[in-house]
């Protein structure tokens, strides 16, 4: 049956949600302020303030599922852009009955030092931490007191396509395709865990769908960790090019570069996330939802803007059309 979706963003995860409600037949609004993307093939674009409660709730009315697929890029805004925008999805959710399914990080975990499951308490020490789990807090808040249906799928750093400079792999390409040294946060040897933007997309659709699912968190399911140095050897060698070296921008660098740019001041409240093993377990969003991640060598082809044999549809594997 077709059914109404409202998708709020359209960065890569939005784009790889909206490409999937598409394709399985459904009716698919997506909201920007510019209405210009995504570029999906029966995807009707919307210019619009999703922070404007009335515009959000007119556009949700009739919607099975609102997707919260927003992601500030710049993280010195966040305190700032956050709160009107949240509070305008759980007032359009509410208005329209749709269910709210939010694409997450898993800041609001804060700085832990064991594998990260669903469950856990949220304990962010930092500002976007906070902002995050406070957003979670709020909606699971609301859908206990039966004033809406909520659901939130959380991911690691993002790989795969579309994902450009605001990912820790994908940004170091340009420089790396030509044989230079790729500077990275942290250390580039401690295990980590990878999300492909097409996982999330695939974890958003399921759990909206499945009433069993609201009012928990799901993590997108992920391959086993890999280290920044090792992650970005693969996504070259997708490409037919050799490993560079990598290195961690100096201490002393990122010390004095926090004094005068904001931007690296949230960047230095977030170095926690390489600085110790950063591992996210999916396990149990597999087994229930029955969800695989997509394949490593996958995973880097896309990652690399390589075109692939194979597509993910659900759990299944499935050869494309040529």
């Amino acid at each position: 049956m077709t059914q109404k979706h409202l998708i709020v963003g359209a960065g890569p995860v939005g784009t790889e949600t909206a490409r999937l409600l598409s394709e399985a037949g459904h009716e698919v609004v997506a909201v920007t302020r510019s209405g210009s993307r995504p570029d999906c093939a029966g995807v009707r674009r919307v210019a619009a303030d999703a922070s404007d409660p009335d515009t959000l709730a007119a556009l949700a009315d009739g919607a099975t599922a609102i997707y919260n697929c927003a992601n500030p890029s710049d993280y010195t805004a966040w305190a700032r852009v956050w709160p009107p925008l949240a509070e305008s999805l759980l007032i359009a959710a509410e208005r329209s009955g749709a269910v709210l399914v939010t694409a997450s990080s898993l800041y609001g975990y804060g700085p832990v030092t064991e594998p990260m499951v669903e469950g856990q308490p949220d304990r962010a020490t930092d500002s976007k931490g906070r902002i995050r789990a406070g957003m979670w807090a709020e909606a699971r808040r609301r859908h206990e007191a039966g004033r809406i249906r909520a659901v939130e799928v959380r991911g690691s750093d993002y790989m795969g396509a579309g994902v450009g400079a605001n990912g820790h792999i994908p940004r170091q390409l340009p420089t790396a395709r030509k044989g230079r040294t790729a500077w990275v946060m942290g250390s580039p040897d401690l295990p980590h865990t990878w999300t492909d933007v097409l996982d999330m997309g695939r974890t958003l659709v399921a759990v909206a769908g499945r009433e069993d699912s609201w009012g928990q968190v799901w993590h997108a399911p992920s391959n086993p960790a890999r280290t920044q140095r090792e992650a970005l050897t693969d996504v070259l060698a997708a490409l037919g090019r050799p490993a560079v070296a990598v290195r961690p921008y100096p201490r002393l660098l990122t010390a004095v570069g926090g004094r005068v740019s904001g931007l690296m001041r949230e960047l230095n409240e977030m170095a926690y996330i390489f600085d110790r093993p950063y591992l996210m377990d999916s396990t149990r969003t597999s087994e229930f939802l029955g969800l695989a991640p997509t394949p490593w060598p996958e995973v880097c082809r896309r990652t690399a803007g390589q075109p692939s044999g194979d597509r993910l549809i659900g759990p299944y594997t499935s050869r494309s059309s040529s």
